[in-house]
């Protein structure tokens, strides 16, 4: 890929991801930036804040992961990696107990429950990977994860949408709950299956 279009996407990504991050600490002491219905569900106390400010803090702190600056600098990137899993672990833990108690219905919290598994899961095995030494791999997962760690994005992103067509805040809802990570993890697998592709024709 074409060296200025990378650093574009990753200007926007980065820049995307901080505004969010950064709305994020915004929302979590007021609690009036949530929307009603999301502080209905029945495990928004006290997991939400939690949730909200870990996630934020992730996405704040992944884009310069991938940054070859702040990979050479292996303790700056070892540490902001540590915080980072924390984050998405104990954040994602905290969607998923969320999860039950959306009030969007079954088809929202099982999307956001699937989302808090597998962000999960890949994370763990992206600082699995690193501990074993095969930062390739390691790489891989990270990217995986990210992808699913940006649905905070995504989400925000689709939420207008919905109520442009007419339809209701949790009829949209049910929908993102499965748009807002679904085709981030595809396009960072379809990212990564070409990137393999090309280093084995190279």
């Amino acid at each position: 890929m074409n060296s200025r279009l990378s650093m574009g996407l990753w200007g926007l990504t980065a820049f995307l991801s901080i505004s969010v991050g950064v709305y994020a600490y915004v929302a979590v002491p007021s609690g009036g930036a949530f929307s009603p219905d999301v502080l209905a569900n029945l495990f928004a106390r006290p997991w939400l804040v939690l949730h909200a400010a870990l996630a934020g803090t992730a996405l704040i702190i992944g884009p310069f992961q991938f940054l070859k600056s702040v990979r050479a600098r292996r303790g700056l990137h070892r540490t902001l990696g540590k915080i980072y899993v924390i984050c998405c672990i104990v954040s994602g833990s905290a969607g998923f107990l969320m999860s039950f108690g959306s009030t969007a219905g079954p088809v929202a919290g099982l999307g956001f429950g699937a989302l808090a598994v597998v962000w999960i899961y890949c994370t763990v095995q992206a600082l699995r990977m690193a501990q074993l030494r095969r930062f390739d791999a390691h790489r891989r997962w990270m990217i995986r994860s990210f992808a699913l760690t940006f649905a905070a994005v995504t989400l925000r992103l689709y939420l207008p949408f919905p109520l442009m067509m007419g339809f209701s805040f949790v009829e949209g809802y049910r929908v993102i709950a499965w748009l807002a990570w679904v085709p981030n993890l595809m396009l960072a697998e379809t990212f990564l299956r070409r990137e393999i592709a090309r280093l084995q024709t190279a």
